[in-house]
């Protein structure tokens, strides 16, 4: 696994940087039985779209956004009850994701 953490908001470029990570660590690391490497890139933000867009989830690269101070505590509540509802919306639908 391969963990990019960037101090900004998130950018297409970072995508290709991650794979060039992935490809190293499949070329010289990588252990017979093992699955391919992940990545996730940490970032001070992102757009869903910008990450949708790129098709990110089909190249085993994930990206979050990082909190650099703690919301109020409403925003936290309806983030965690907006989290709560997409899992289960993917386990519902049999997804993985």
């Amino acid at each position: 696994m391969a963990i990019d953490l960037k101090l900004g908001r998130f950018q297409a470029a970072y995508k290709g940087q991650m794979e060039l990570y992935l490809r190293w660590l499949d070329k010289n690391e990588r252990q017979p039985l093992e699955e391919p490497p992940i990545g996730l890139i940490l970032c001070a933000g992102k757009s869903s779209e910008h990450v949708e867009l790129l098709r990110l989830d089909r190249s085993g690269i994930r990206v979050a956004a990082y909190m650099t101070e703690l919301p109020p505590r409403d925003l936290l509540e309806q983030k965690l009850h907006q989290a709560i509802r997409t899992a289960r919306a993917r386990l519902e639908a049999g997804g993985d994701e």
